[in-house]
């Protein structure tokens, strides 16, 4: 598919937060139909290089132990120093990784992706380096966090090996791995943690290396062992009224099935059933969005604002969304869901970062384990930017979602159970 050349100026290179949300600034020569089209997807990209770009730009100079604000919540329980750089790492890379993954090329936009590559590959080194500024915590020794998001970063490298692994010099590839391997020494928590150290171990499959299928297959199968019916996961043996389905397992689970089938190390029909039942839970994702563009505010968590959809955009990236979903409706409404949330005053800091909240800066709704770092799993629900500008998930018309339609008195499908 031939990418569309359709954003004349964007202002965002080199400039974090230069661009507040909800500006266009498209071209005055397109037809409207066009500009119609166009304009969600460069708020999208705006949005996204605009909350990354702190991240990447400062870690990918040996910066971001200088630059980074280390906010936490009331309460907080962990080292922070030693958890949240490789928290904002891994988690933004996990995000932006397919967005990436396109390439570069002589758009607007291609340019733009030239450069968060290029702070990419970079910040990984920088992230390794032994004895570097930002070199990050791979152990156990402080607290068992950084298993959780050296897990988001290898997502982000299955995500986009192309882009994100394949350039790296192979002294990098070598270190990222060597601290892939020292993560081994943390027990993971008898719930969604056993994900995390599943991917890992799936990373290290894909990547050509030693690999431990028991660390693997032990979270399949128990995952698999705690599905609850109409597309929910337990957390563990307990069903808990969250949004953990969206935050790791469905996304986690699925694309570990991916890597083991496309091996041989586990059969096709596996990883389809796990797609089936994130297709039904994206179909609940979806209802839930409000005519407003707003959706509950139940569970831990929610200053991982928009990655609750993390499952709904994974779907669209991969063409997998279920046949009562269109990508005009599905973008429509993630689009109003992430102006809702990052228009809100205070989301951001005077220098661009994340503050603690989620309609804004919100401290008091913070878990015990959240600080500046782990605000930046957001990214993860801007997934469907890994698809092509010309792709439909974006050149379809928006359509109105099934809560729009239902609150409006309009013919709206009946829901059942999967």
């Amino acid at each position: 598919m031939h990418r569309r050349h359709f954003i004349k100026a964007f202002p965002l290179a080199g400039m974090a937060g230069a661009v507040q949300p909800g500006q266009f600034l498209l071209a005055d020569s397109k037809p409207a139909g066009i500009v119609a089209i166009q304009a969600d997807r460069e708020y999208w990209v705006q949005l996204l290089a605009r909350i990354a770009e702190p991240v990447m730009k400062s870690l990918s100079a040996g910066q971001l132990r200088q630059q980074m604000p280390l906010e936490v919540a009331p309460g907080y329980n962990k080292p922070v120093e030693k958890v949240t750089y490789l928290e904002v790492f891994g988690r933004t890379m996990a995000g932006i990784a397919p967005w990436l993954e396109l390439g570069a090329d002589g758009t607007e936009e291609g340019k733009i992706r030239a450069r968060f590559i290029e702070y990419a590959l970079k910040a990984t080194a920088q992230g390794v380096q032994p004895g570097g500024p930002d070199q990050m915590n791979f152990t156990g020794q402080f607290d068992g966090q950084p298993l959780v998001d050296g897990a988001f970063l290898a997502h982000a490298f299955i995500r986009a090996p192309k882009q994100l692994w394949q350039p790296l010099p192979d002294t990098v590839k070598q270190q990222v791995i060597a601290g892939f391997k020292s993560l081994r020494s943390i027990r993971p928590g008898y719930n969604n943690w056993l994900l995390f150290a599943g991917i890992i171990e799936a990373a290290l499959l894909l990547f050509g290396e030693e690999w431990d299928g028991m660390r693997v297959d032990y979270a399949v199968k128990k995952h698999q062992e705690w599905y609850k019916g109409d597309g929910m996961y337990g957390d563990g043996t307990d069903f808990h009224f969250d949004y953990y389905n969206g935050f790791v397992i469905q996304p986690m689970l699925t694309d570990i099935l991916k890597v083991l089938s496309d091996a041989r190390k586990a059969p096709l029909k596996d990883y389809e059933q796990a797609i089936s039942r994130m297709q039904r839970y994206g179909e609940i994702q979806e209802r839930q969005i409000s005519p407003e563009g707003t959706f509950p505010v139940v569970g831990r968590s929610m200053t991982y604002r928009n990655a609750v959809f993390q499952p709904l955009v994974q779907l669209a990236l991969h063409e997998q969304l279920p046949a009562t979903l269109t990508p005009g409706q599905v973008r429509a409404a993630l689009t109003a869901v992430i102006k809702r949330i990052f228009e809100a005053e205070g989301t951001f800091d005077k220098k661009g970062w994340l503050q603690l909240g989620f309609c804004g800066h919100q401290p008091e709704i913070a878990d015990v384990y959240t600080s500046t770092g782990s605000l930046y799993l957001c990214t993860t629900g801007f997934l469907a930017l890994g698809l092509p500008a010309d792709h439909t998930f974006w050149t379809a018309a928006p359509e109105e979602w099934t809560a729009q339609k239902a609150w409006s008195g309009k013919a709206v499908k009946k829901d059942h159970a999967l």
